[in-house]
């Protein structure tokens, strides 16, 4: 590049959060990294979107970026009839807040489209975040297994010699593949991990209602902290033990009078039993669809990433040691820092061409 000094917006726009991450290079390196998440369900105030990303984008000085790139994955969200008139909502949202000539979407092809043509090819820019995060990690992790377990859904993405080497692309082939479960620890709701639960020594049925989250379980459990349950609680009460202690013991329709402390924790260590058998279940059905066996190690990332390390523990893979307080930023926003990478070292790639 003939500027010596550049930045990069990177943006992952979810569901029910948004990750920006800005980045900033002098002579080709990185200097500074900012990050923020904020949570925004987008199906609430889909119009509010533009106004956000123009408002994350000031917090973290990135207004002036000339290259902003994007990841999506809320073309999913119930607000859109299609995933095609999702994206299309998505990249309308982003140009009105940082003009068509800035916007680069992450495509599944592994490649930046620029605004115009991503707009007529939508479904190649959908859920591309799990492609750019693995792109990234394989450029210094050359053979491993990606785990990456958030709020709502697990990637489960293995990379041998530098190379992503899904099965699946799109959401159904990646759910067909195991590559993605859509479980995470804070939104899924129980009752889809488990139609029955062991109480008082008999087998129970679960409540289909949105009684309760695995974010009440995990809270329960001490797996996460309350700052961490960044989503809306299933009663609008309170983010304390004793108040997940009362919505989980919905599940079974019962409350906290009917059941005591034991039997509710109990619940919840069953129910983490039973989640990370669904996720060892998906990472055996990736492993067993290798052509060859190779040395794996698990990179467990993500807010749920201590469930990818217990379940690593437990088939006896090892685990890559990361610095997380070193990765910390990049872990926490990960498709999002992915993308601000991966578009600047294209842009340094041309450069130099």
């Amino acid at each position: 590049m003939k500027a010596t000094s550049f930045s990069f917006l990177g943006l992952d726009i979810g569901g029910a959060n948004i990750k920006a991450v800005h980045l900033q290079y002098q002579k080709n390196k990185i200097t500074k990294q900012d990050v923020a998440v904020r949570p925004f369900e987008i199906w609430k105030a889909p119009s509010a979107l533009a106004a956000l990303l123009v408002e994350m984008a000031r917090d973290l000085g990135a207004l002036e970026c000339s290259k902003v790139a994007i990841t999506m994955t809320a073309e999913l969200s119930d607000a859109f009839r299609t995933k095609r008139e999702g994206v299309q909502f998505i990249l309308e949202a982003t140009a009105q807040a940082f003009g068509k000539p800035s916007i680069f979407p992450f495509s599944l092809e592994g490649s930046f489209f620029q605004y115009d043509k991503a707009v007529l090819n939508p479904l190649l820019c959908a859920a591309s975040n799990w492609l750019a995060s693995a792109r990234f990690l394989a450029e210094s992790y050359s053979d491993c297994v990606f785990i990456d377990i958030g709020s709502t859904s697990t990637d489960i993405i293995p990379i041998r010699q530098g190379k992503v080497i899904n099965k699946g692309c799109t959401d159904p082939e990646r759910l067909m593949s195991g590559e993605l479960v859509y479980s995470g620890i804070l939104r899924t709701n129980p009752n889809t991990i488990v139609n029955q639960v062991p109480l008082k020594g008999r087998l129970c049925r679960v409540a289909a209602e949105n009684f309760t989250c695995m974010a009440d379980v995990y809270l329960i459990l001490g797996k996460i902290e309350s700052t961490s349950y960044s989503c809306p609680t299933p009663d609008g009460r309170a983010k304390t033990v004793a108040a997940a202690r009362e919505r989980l013991a919905r599940l079974v329709c019962g409350d906290s009078e009917i059941m005591d402390v034991k039997a509710i924790e109990d619940l919840a260590r069953y129910l983490f039993e039973k989640h990370l058998q669904q996720i060892s279940e998906a990472l055996f059905q990736v492993l067993s669809g290798l052509d060859e066996p190779f040395n794996l190690q698990v990179m467990a990332v993500g807010a749920g990433s201590f469930l990818a390390q217990e379940t690593a523990r437990r088939m006896g893979l090892s685990l890559l040691d990361l610095d997380q307080d070193s990765c910390s930023a990049v872990l926490a926003t990960l498709p999002a820092y992915a993308v601000a990478y991966l578009l600047a070292q294209d842009e340094t790639r041309n450069s130099d061409d």
